[in-house]
C-alpha cells in the first residue's frame, strides 16, 4: 500500500477547478468540486495535454484541447475522442491539506 503524501494546502485548489501538482513525477489533477477532492492523472490519455487546464462541471474533468471528459471518480472518458482512461488516485484532506496516494487501496 502506498503512502499517503502531503501535496497542498486546501485553499490552493480553487473551487469547481483544478491544480496541477507532481507527486513522486508523476502529474496529478487536484479536483475541488463542491466539499470533495479529487485526483487524476494530469495527462490527457488522449492527446497527452495538461487536464488541469481543462474546464470542471457534472463530475468530469474536460480535455481543454479536443473535448473529452474523465469521470473524476473512475477515470473513463465519458465522450470521444478518448478512449482510454486517466489513472485515479485516492486523496484524503487532513488539517487543511491535502494528501495524495498514487498507490492501490489494496
Amino acid at each position: 500500500m502506498s503512502e499517503f503524501v502531503k501535496v497542498c494546502p486546501l485553499a490552493e485548489i480553487p473551487a469547481e477547478g483544478a491544480l496541477a501538482v507532481e507527486v513522486d513525477d508523476t502529474p496529478v489533477a487536484l479536483v475541488r468540486t463542491g466539499d470533495d477532492v479529487f485526483a487524476v492523472n494530469d495527462i490527457c490519455s488522449h492527446a497527452e495535454v495538461s487536464l488541469s487546464e481543462g474546464e470542471i462541471y457534472n463530475g468530469t474533468i474536460e480535455c481543454w484541447l479536443h473535448g473529452s471528459c474523465f469521470d473524476l471518480r473512475t477515470g473513463k472518458p465519458t465522450n470521444p475522442p478518448a478512449t482510454q482512461p486517466v489513472a485515479t488516485y485516492r486523496v484524503k484532506v487532513e488539517d487543511g491539506d491535502v494528501y495524495v496516494s498514487l498507490g492501490s487501496e489494496d
